[in-house]
């Protein structure tokens, strides 16, 4: 017998329907609640394990964004199921200053259609989904892109929010 919820794609989010609320602790342990993002628009950026080359690359890219986005009124939270004394490890190692919060059961990853099967070197694996969303205003999916690069994929971001 087979685990059906490891081997069906995920959901996928589309434009305009509802984020999934959550609320998950950042690396200092403060729980971050999307509800409290409400009146500005969100960037939801899903990633597999902090600390890792590619993870690294996005995180510090969208660090040297953050203000230009700041300004564009767009804030930046990500998710990984890493445990929040790794995202602590990871803010410090790198001079991070996004919000990184920890889904350590996978459930907001897996609401987000970010976790589930995927190839990695050739091979299908069940695993965190690199992904990222824009969630407007009002809570509301704007974007959502699956499968994204690390490398370049924040001054792709920018470029598709006008902002480059």
């Amino acid at each position: 017998m087979t685990d059906s919820s490891t081997d069906t794609a995920p959901v996928r989010l589309t434009p305009g329907e509802p984020a999934p609320e959550f609320t998950l602790p950042d690396a200092e342990g403060n729980l971050v609640s999307l509800s409290s993002y409400r009146g500005r628009r969100v960037i939801v950026y899903c990633y597999p394990a902090a600390l890792t080359p590619g993870c690294t690359t996005q995180a510090v890219d969208f660090t040297a964004a953050a203000g230009e986005l700041a300004e564009a009124g767009l804030d930046i939270i990500g998710v990984s199921p890493d445990p929040v004394e790794k995202l602590m490890r990871f803010r410090e190692k790198e001079n991070l200053s996004i919000t990184l919060v920890s889904d350590e059961d996978k459930q907001v990853l897996t609401a987000y259609g970010a976790y589930g099967p995927k190839k990695l070197y050739g091979k299908q694996v069940v695993g965190v989904i690199r992904s990222t969303f824009v969630i407007d205003a009002e809570g509301r999916i704007e974007k959502a892109a699956y499968n994204v690069k690390a490398t370049g994929h924040v001054a792709k971001l920018r470029r598709d929010l006008g902002l480059s």
